[in-house]
């Protein structure tokens, strides 16, 4: 049975990229080689209320790369793959080739 996480409010779940530890010359790279901490943004919740009842949309959509903050957020299982929900707010910002 397929399981799927739609996030509440305003939460994002991300699925963090692992950059290589290896070069395609195999070359075995450090871990602190790479300190961009990004992931890819999988699911997004329908936002968030003000006050007065008015929906206040998420900035990011589903497909986006983010930068994340080092730490914060909770860590999701689903089957073998592992999940990070973020609030809107926590997310750093987009990443853009």
């Amino acid at each position: 049975m397929a399981k799927r996480l739609v996030p509440l409010l305003n939460r994002v779940l991300v699925e963090k990229i692992v950059p290589p530890s290896k070069t395609t010359a195999g070359i075995l790279l450090p871990e602190k080689s790479s300190q961009l901490n990004s992931g890819k943004v999988v699911a997004v919740g329908p936002g968030a209320r003000d006050a007065h009842g008015n929906a206040i949309p998420v900035s990011v959509k589903e497909g986006d790369r983010v930068l994340l903050p080092e730490y914060g957020g909770t860590q999701v299982k689903l089957g073998e793959k592992e999940y990070h929900l973020y609030r809107d707010d926590d997310i750093l910002g987009t990443l853009h080739d």
